[in-house]
């Protein structure tokens, strides 16, 4: 399933969300500029839904009038909780949606910002069947729903409903380990259900283009070239499993800047994550492991572990969701040396370690979550 989203979507998607205004409504001749470049860049992601307040309307003036329908993939979304008092009115956003969109069908449909305190409208509606009953007539290719929750809401709607051929989710460097949003556990939840995955936020609403002082400053002094929106979606898009980054761009120029370098996407690099990881500690949400790689642990270690190349992987895991380089990476470290398993618990690396770090907790922990037994 994953394979065939990655050949049918591209990394970037276009969220039509923020659109350019003119007056009280959208400026549909810039919108027109918009799609034009992201369609010329070979990219066909477009996302609205049935809430966005003009936005199918100018999805069919700027893109489906404008276009072949097999030259784009839309998205849309029926939301359940907003202007849907009954069962009736929420199915009938359906049917509206494709009237204002004029598409035909839609590629891409969600059950929109489910939520702990809305999901079980969603089944009391009939919902989950009702979209599954316009699948089975063609009008919709692929069946998701959109995510604002934790963890085990998640992990019990994946688990109730496998029919679903993909989730979008909040995912940003930000919010990878903040206990409102819970990227990162969210994200470990989607993966091991096998579930492609749609990002949204991937600029938190726009605040990482303009990060803190101190996370600019980190971005500015390895690629001054390079916007700090661009370092938010490059992250987004370099996690395993993701087939598409939305991008909420509200006009031209910053259509033309996430172009720039999606256009031909390069996965972060390895100093680009740990400039990630910095940025992640300064605001204040990181679960990665602050070892410097001093090596002062290792010099007598009774078992010869190399604990900051296990660390190191670690961190890929959880600041990056890299979790098969991690894994590569924790093999590769360990060859012919200590495994994390291996630890004594003598404690000489934590009387050593000038970050007094606690070792041989964190040590446990790679074990478990690298799966560390050779």
């Amino acid at each position: 399933m994953a394979d065939y989203f990655e050949r049918e979507t591209s990394k970037l998607g276009f969220g039509l969300m923020r659109l350019p205004k003119k007056g009280l409504g959208t400026d549909i001749e810039q919108m027109k500029q918009m799609v034009d470049l992201f369609m010329e860049a070979g990219f066909t992601y477009f996302d609205t839904a049935y809430v966005y307040m003009g936005s199918e309307a100018a999805a069919k003036k700027a893109l489906v009038d404008r276009y072949p329908r097999d030259a784009y993939t839309l998205a849309t979304k029926l939301n359940a909780f907003i202007m849907a008092p009954t069962e009736k009115a929420a199915k009938k956003q359906f049917y509206t949606s494709l009237e204002r969109t004029g598409a035909g069908y839609f590629d891409y449909y969600l059950l929109h910002a489910l939520m702990d305190n809305n999901y079980t409208k969603y089944e009391k509606f009939h919902l989950w069947d009702f979209v599954q009953e316009q699948k089975a007539k063609g009008l919709i290719k692929h069946l998701g729903f959109s995510f604002h929750a934790g963890p085990q809401l998640l992990d019990k709607l994946l688990t109730e409903h496998p029919e679903v051929d993909f989730v979008q989710l909040q995912l940003n460097y930000a919010d990878w380990e903040n206990p409102s949003v819970q990227s990162r556990a969210n994200y470990e939840v989607a993966r091991k259900h096998g579930k492609p995955i749609v990002v949204m936020e991937p600029v938190k609403g726009g605040n990482l283009a303009d990060p803190p002082a101190e996370v600019k400053k980190l971005f500015m002094d390895y690629h001054s070239d390079m916007s700090c929106a661009s370092w938010a979606i490059r992250f987004a898009a370099s996690l395993e499993g993701v087939i598409t980054v939305l991008s909420g761009m509200s006009n031209v120029e910053q259509m033309k800047d996430n172009l720039s370098y999606m256009k031909s996407f390069q996965p972060l690099n390895e100093e680009e994550q740990r400039i990630i990881q910095q940025a992640q500690r300064i605001l204040g949400h990181s679960a990665a492991i602050p070892c410097t790689a001093c090596h002062y642990c290792t010099e007598g270690c009774p078992k010869q572990i190399p604990i900051p190349e296990i660390f190191s992987a670690m961190n890929k895991k959880l600041a990056n969701g890299q979790t098969l380089q991690a894994a590569e990476d924790y093999q590769k470290a360990i060859d012919g040396k200590g495994a994390a398993s291996d630890c004594i618990r003598c404690r000489q690396c934590e009387n050593a370690c000038p970050q007094h770090l606690p070792i041989i907790r964190h040590l446990e922990q790679c074990r478990e979550l690298l799966k560390a037994e050779r």
